[in-house]
């Protein structure tokens, strides 16, 4: 028996889907190319199906917390009614080797090698665990951006109090004229004291897609490590880890990836483990087995086993297949108000800069207006964005979201446009 198969059956029942209805639906459209699909609104209305939706408001705020479809959804409240039937025993045997299991599956996802990546709670903990965890000295210096996520800046702040540690803080531009320009921005940056630079691998609020290749290759010439946030990346569109070239790499799997709330990953290139430092501490673990980074005592073991069924949802979707219409729907509508004087689109309207994420803002309106208007009067439901240089709302669609929708909102944004 495979490793896989054990842990599929493990829990006394099969996890294969409880819905064919996926798998049925994809077989008769796996000849048509990802690019030809994202324009089939007919297909996509059948995925939309395998989701509840609260009928009261347009939900353009994925960004956050991806619903789940109702597939992964049943899933996940069947191992959680396993674990509880099978209590002690299950915590006492196998949850380890299930959780490793998952974990793999994650590496080979996003092109990590085995042992190379961990489950942990969301981007937060991954990253922190890095800045907290670094061997660091008194006068080092490390690099972020302003548009970087506060939680992370904050501890930076707090290994600055407790270290010594400095800070040198960039600003990225909302639309850049060329990868260089980023690269030397961050480049611009570093000193000699320089150990560490985070990046997005896309910018939260704007949905900015950053050349991260570029990135980590101009740093390791300075000798500096790059701790990549990719909260919003992993099952949002296609990369490998092993041609970004990062150090570090954290992201929240209850995004784009539609697992369970409270699942993340933690990347950690095998050359490096050793030097971190965990945040609560282990035992019987050798120094460069990264899950001695990743003791956080008693958990829901059921998350760890709903990220494999995330897993399996997004494989019969296709990678290629959600990214492409993630795309699609965001240039759909950004492209059709661009033009508008009075519309400001945060987000670079080259292709390969952005996916599904945006951000638009309404000229002599406040971001929070603009969101409060939009789901008072037009029951769309986003977020403010307001700092940082960016003014406006972020839509997050999601793979369920309809033109139809969509249209709504752009007739919306037009109205108070004026």
């Amino acid at each position: 028996m495979t490793k896989r198969d054990f842990i599929k059956t493990t829990l006394g029942v099969s996890t294969a889907p409880a819905f064919q209805y996926l798998s049925d639906l994809i077989s008769k459209f796996k000849t048509i190319t990802p690019e030809d699909l994202a324009k089939d609104e007919d297909f996509w209305l059948k995925v939309r199906a395998g989701y509840r939706l609260k009928p009261d408001y347009i939900n353009l705020e994925n960004g956050y917390y991806c619903i789940i479809p109702q597939e992964t959804l049943e899933n996940y409240i069947n191992h959680a009614r396993e674990t509880n039937y099978q209590g002690s025993w299950y915590m006492r045997t196998v949850q380890w080797d299930n959780k490793d299991g998952v974990a793999d599956r994650l590496a080979k996802l996003v092109d990590a090698d085995p042992g190379e990546v961990v489950i942990t709670r969301n981007t937060t903990e991954s990253l922190d665990t890095i800045i907290a965890g670094f061997p660091w000295n008194r006068g080092d210096e490390a690099v972020f951006a302003a548009q970087d996520y506060g939680a992370m800046r904050q501890m930076f702040k707090q290994v600055s109090l407790m270290h010594g540690v400095k800070t040198r803080i960039v600003s990225i531009p909302n639309h850049p004229k060329s990868d260089e320009e980023l690269v030397a921005l961050y480049e611009s940056a570093i000193t000699p004291k320089t150990r560490l630079l985070m990046v997005c691998h896309i910018v939260n609020v704007t949905g900015h897609i950053l050349p991260i290749k570029k990135i980590c290759e101009m740093a390791h010439r300075h000798g500096v490590e790059v701790m990549v946030d990719g909260a919003h990346a992993v099952g949002h569109f296609k990369f490998s880890m092993k041609d970004l070239g990062c150090d570090y790499y954290g992201s929240s799997l209850h995004k784009w990836l539609s697992a369970p709330l409270g699942a993340g990953l933690l990347y950690v290139h095998k050359s490096k483990t050793e030097k971190i430092w965990p945040r609560f501490a282990d035992f019987g673990k050798k120094m460069d087995d990264l899950r001695r980074l990743n003791h956080t005592g008693t958990h829901p073991v059921h998350t760890d086993l709903g990220v494999g069924d995330a897993i399996d949802y997004l494989e019969k979707l296709g990678m290629d297949r959600k990214e492409a219409r993630l795309r699609y729907i965001q240039n759909y509508w950004t492209d059709k108000v661009r033009s508008n004087p009075n519309i400001i689109v945060n987000t670079p309207v080259e292709r390969h800069r952005s996916c599904g994420i945006a951000n638009v803002g309404i000229k002599n309106m406040k971001p929070h207006d603009v969101a409060k208007t939009l789901l008072d009067k037009y029951k769309i439901w986003t977020v403010a964005i307001d700092g940082a240089g960016v003014h406006g709302c972020r839509i997050t669609p999601n793979v369920y979201t309809t033109l139809e929708e969509l249209d709504v909102f752009v007739n919306a944004l037009n109205e108070m446009a004026g």
